[in-house]
């Protein structure tokens, strides 16, 4: 392994999905304003919007976009400037 190329101020983060309010606490060198007390410590904690507590492809609850509907959205806002 190559030397000085790694940081060196690893510690434990808790990383929280705003989503389901899921934290996961490991090591990170990510620096954060915000802090957390979890299990009698105090820790820097980092928000996330997706973790895969929530992301749709884990959790197998799939969201359907109605991409038809926007096209048509679009079409009735700008109709008048297609002149």
């Amino acid at each position: 392994m190559k030397k000085d190329i790694h940081p060196d101020n690893y510690r434990f983060v808790v990383f929280q999905d705003m989503g389901t309010g899921e934290e996961i606490l490991t090591r990170s060198c990510l620096e954060t304003k915000d802090t957390i007390k979890k299990d009698g410590e105090t820790y820097p904690l980092f928000k996330v919007e997706i973790s895969a507590t929530s992301h749709p492809f884990y959790t197998g609850k799939m969201k359907l976009v109605d991409s038809a509907g926007r096209v048509d959205k679009f079409r009735n806002r700008y109709a008048k400037f297609k002149k």
